[in-house]
């Protein structure tokens, strides 16, 4: 394996790396690669699933799929027999929504739509909703300036309202976690859930740092489900500072490009398609 690797781009080698933590299994899910029997067992086990490249960024080519069941009752010589369940498949790429009655049929359509790229499937998480949008979580980890790990940064993303994605790039809304938090959590709650969250960015560094000890920062993306439990769902290995352009608060940025500079990163930081949120 090559030490000097300091961008890793596929990311399930990021997530077995990662997975062989317990700590950070826990918080990691259920993912693999996909394919037409892959996609289906995870569609039978968990109803709604993204799938993603394995190779790719800026939420780009992310697609959220489900399953949905539907109960059929047939009256066959004038007795009702049992109730059977009939599934239909639903997939949204970018805003365009498509449904099929037939998995096969369903499957041939998404296979179209990753153009023979490889692709994961990612058990799916429903996301925590701002105006009825959902949001994740960027946390930023970075190597300060004695070479320890540190957070330096988390960001609120808020998805277009017509889209499955958060992405800045793909028209997400910028805004301060504590922010997106409030309507989930009193103020204890709220610090302790943002420490939490820091918490596993810094542990996700020092695992995958074991590794590929040429990493200095990644850009760790995490989702809080109903039960605010955090879910890791992404790590970038070369993470773009572009959400915390967009907060009002400038701490967090002057950091993450101070931090950047003693490791000799430079940022682009015109941020064009990301909206900073209005609090």
């Amino acid at each position: 394996m090559n030490k000097q690797i300091s961008r890793i781009s596929n990311k399930l080698t990021k997530t077995r790396v990662l997975a062989e933590k317990p700590e950070l299994k826990r918080h990691i899910p259920d993912t693999r690669r996909m394919s037409r029997s892959g996609l289906h067992a995870m569609l039978q086990k968990y109803q709604m699933v993204y799938i993603k490249p394995c190779c790719g960024s800026l939420g780009e080519g992310v697609i959220r799929v489900e399953q949905r069941t539907h109960k059929s009752r047939s009256n066959a010589g004038g007795r009702d027999s049992d109730v059977t369940n009939k599934y239909s498949y639903r997939y949204q790429s970018g805003t365009r929504v498509s449904t099929f009655s037939d998995y096969d049929k369903a499957y041939q359509a998404i296979m179209k739509e990753t153009r023979g790229k490889s692709y994961l499937v990612q058990k799916g998480i429903r996301l925590l909703t701002y105006s009825g949008r959902p949001f994740d979580i960027r946390v930023m980890v970075q190597r300060n300036p004695k070479g320890k790990w540190e957070a330096t940064g988390a960001a609120g993303r808020v998805a277009h309202p017509q889209k499955v994605v958060t992405n800045g790039s793909q028209g997400g809304t910028i805004y301060p976690v504590e922010e997106l938090l409030k309507a989930y959590t009193g103020l204890e709650k709220r610090s302790a859930l943002i420490t939490q969250m820091n918490g596993l960015g810094v542990k996700a560094a020092i695992q995958l740092s074991s590794v590929y000890p040429a990493l200095n920062e990644i850009g760790v993306d995490l989702a809080l489900d109903q039960q605010l439990t955090p879910w890791i769902l992404e790590v970038n290995t070369a993470p773009d500072p572009c959400p915390f352009t967009k907060l009002k608060d400038t701490r967090m940025l002057d950091q993450i490009i101070r931090y950047g500079k003693a490791y000799g990163r430079t940022y682009n930081l015109k941020c064009m398609k990301a909206k900073r949120g209005i609090v």
